[in-house]
């Protein structure tokens, strides 16, 4: 074995360490190699939403809405799922995702951590939007325009925590309809659902006697044939209040240069295709965006102690 093993070395060619000219060539490629490249590599957007809905629906809309920003604004575009809403406004202030689609609440709730971003665009809808709140046949709570008092003691589901339209501004108005809280009024503490979709089919299931969810999730559900709205009864319509909107992250003007930011506004407000309007249920449009729009949000969470 050991002759075997001497005739391979001596079979095996020698190397000397690198001198001269050889050594100037190793180091050049080293350093090409370790980042020679990275100066090509093109930055990426990337997008996200609030879960709102069905998330396997979303992440397919989502990725084809990413598709057509990039075909729009010549960069790369992805999108990031959030697992719930808090992931969401935390991926944006950590800088994962550059642009949002949020609520209202989220939307501040982002803002207010990243200091120079923008919400950029909106839904028409979105200047004056609303929430229905809605019970089951069973339950005998006859639709009014006012508050429904009848909902006392009742089973009742929002949405989840940071919803503007299945938690937030519904429990604003509660408070003021009421002068209780809705665990006094309801008689359970808050329940709060993963989505609009689920609490529209745990009202029309009859899992709770009631709940609340965004009017525009209500109509494109029984639109779809998703939801039948004699047994998932609308009882009351909330006043009307600024919601979703887009949310530029500062980043953006640093990553792609002086005036990306307005000419993403731009992409977004001028986006017809209504396909894609559909993943957003904003089939009216959108329009330009700003800050401003949302300070009767921030009030709402002050008042409810958010």
């Amino acid at each position: 074995m050991q002759i075997l093993n001497s005739r391979w070395r001596r079979a095996l060619p020698t190397y000397s360490k690198p001198r001269g000219a050889r050594a100037v060539l190793c180091v050049l490629a080293m350093a090409l190699a370790a980042c020679g490249g990275r100066a090509d590599v093109a930055p990426t957007l990337y997008v996200s939403a609030i879960p709102d809905a069905n998330k396997t629906e979303l992440t397919e809309g989502y990725t084809r809405i990413a598709a057509h920003l990039a075909r729009e604004l010549g960069v790369e575009v992805r999108f990031r799922p959030a697992v719930d809403y808090a992931a969401s406004v935390e991926a944006f202030k950590n800088g994962d995702v550059q642009l949002a689609w949020f609520g209202g609440v989220t939307g501040v709730q982002a803002r207010r951590a990243v200091p120079g971003a923008r919400a950029i665009a909106q839904g028409k809808i979105d200047t004056e939007f609303r929430s229905y709140f809605v019970a089951h046949v069973g339950a005998g709570i006859t639709p009014s325009d006012a508050f429904p008092l009848g909902l006392a003691g009742k089973t009742f589901l929002f949405g989840p925590l940071s919803s503007t339209s299945g938690r937030v501004m519904p429990e604003a108005f509660i408070r003021e309809a009421t002068g209780r809280s809705p665990a006094a009024f309801f008689g359970h503490p808050n329940r709060n659902s993963t989505g609009h979709d689920h609490t529209a089919t745990d009202v029309e299931a009859g899992t709770v006697d009631a709940g609340v969810l965004s009017s525009a999730h209500y109509d494109a559900m029984v639109a779809a044939g998703r939801l039948d709205p004699a047994r998932c009864v609308k009882i009351w319509t909330t006043p009307s209040y600024p919601d979703y909107n887009w949310t530029a992250h500062p980043a953006l003007e640093d990553t792609f240069g002086a005036g990306f930011t307005d000419r993403l506004q731009a992409v977004l407000v001028g986006l017809d295709d209504p396909a894609l309007l559909r993943v957003l249920l904003r089939e009216d449009g959108l329009i330009p965006a700003d800050n401003d729009a949302y300070a009767a949000i921030e009030q709402a969470m002050e008042a409810i102690g958010m």
